[in-house]
């Protein structure tokens, strides 16, 4: 694969990541704000409204992933629930040993592990078993 196409490839990825973010935010908000709910709640809605909108778009506009659905989610959920070990962890370095701002320690791990979500995907969860496969 050429550099280009694996540097569009990971726009494309940041950028549903993006939208991913925006679904979380926005249902978080209208279940706090608007419905009442507790702040709990409400980011765990929207977190998993955020995993939904990120497999779905990940594996239709990013990878054309033609991997079984009963495969690919747990694998993107393993690298998901990974990837939020790593930020507490990082976030613990970052603002506890480190003496980041909590702001800069986060925009650091979310850098950090849009590289990891990046490859952990389109390594293991959307990447083909079969060489010579379209991509």
């Amino acid at each position: 694969m050429s550099a280009l196409r694996d540097l569009r490839r990971f726009l494309r990825f940041a950028a549903v990541g993006a939208l991913g973010t925006v679904a979380h935010y926005a249902l978080l908000l209208l279940m706090v704000e608007a419905l009442g709910s507790p702040p709990l709640a409400g980011a765990a809605a929207g977190f998993v409204l955020g995993a939904v909108v990120n497999y779905a778009l990940s594996r239709m506009l990013v990878f054309r992933s033609e991997r079984a659905h009963a495969e690919a989610l747990p694998r993107f959920l393993l690298v998901a629930a990974t990837g939020l070990v790593w930020t507490a962890l990082l976030m613990k370095l970052f603002v506890d040993a480190l003496g980041l701002h909590y702001l800069a320690a986060q925009f650091a791990t979310t850098a950090l592990l849009l590289l990891w979500h990046y490859a952990g995907n389109a390594l293991w969860t959307f990447g083909r078993d079969t060489p010579g496969e379209r991509r």
